[in-house]
């Protein structure tokens, strides 16, 4: 009997494939990250030329354009085109790094009061933003909160995204953007 070991970053991706492909068609391609960047500026209230709305658009038309770069310029992509392509761009600094890029632009959207933190309210948006429902999921402030002062730093949410895309440990605590996961 033999037991196949599961790649803690394909099921991170899962996740977020299944969070990203919005219409629930089984692919992602760039009319999800637009309903995903409307559902920001719906649930935050901000105005789509708000330079936060602005940047947020820019940060997910370059991931997009890296994605395809790295898909053979697929015009959607497939689960397992979309785990290829994320795990190729999440390394690939020589152009738009997307681990780096995008957190900044949807944190700065989170970040309602300009207080640059995350309060437990803002972080409820963007659990809703995603679809999230989770009961544990709101456990996940507390664990991105690494100082414990109350709310995540800028600092705090950009570790946790690198996590997401690096660590191989499910537990965490960028692990579980969409709560816990199990292998």
């Amino acid at each position: 009997m033999t037991t196949t070991a599961i790649d803690p970053i394909s099921v991170k991706l899962d996740k977020l494939f299944a969070a990203t492909d919005t219409d629930g068609d089984g692919y992602v391609e760039w009319k999800d990250y637009e309903r995903l960047v409307d559902r920001y500026l719906s649930t935050y209230k901000i105005d789509k030329y708000d330079r936060r709305a602005q940047a947020l658009l820019i940060a997910h038309q370059m991931q997009w354009a890296e994605l395809r770069r790295h898909a053979n310029g697929a015009e959607r992509l497939s689960k397992e085109q979309y785990h290829l392509a994320a795990r190729a761009a999440s390394v690939d600094t020589s152009r738009f790094n997307m681990v780096e890029g995008v957190p900044h632009a949807v944190f700065d959207i989170m970040d309602i009061d300009g207080d640059n933190t995350i309060a437990k309210a803002e972080f409820k948006q963007y659990l809703d933003v995603w679809g999230i429902t989770d009961p544990g999921a709101m456990d996940t402030f507390a664990q991105l909160d690494t100082d414990g002062d109350g709310s995540i730093s800028r600092q705090e949410f950009i570790r946790a995204v690198r996590e997401f895309f690096y660590s191989p440990d499910l537990e965490a605590p960028g692990s579980l953007f969409f709560g816990h996961l199990s292998k």
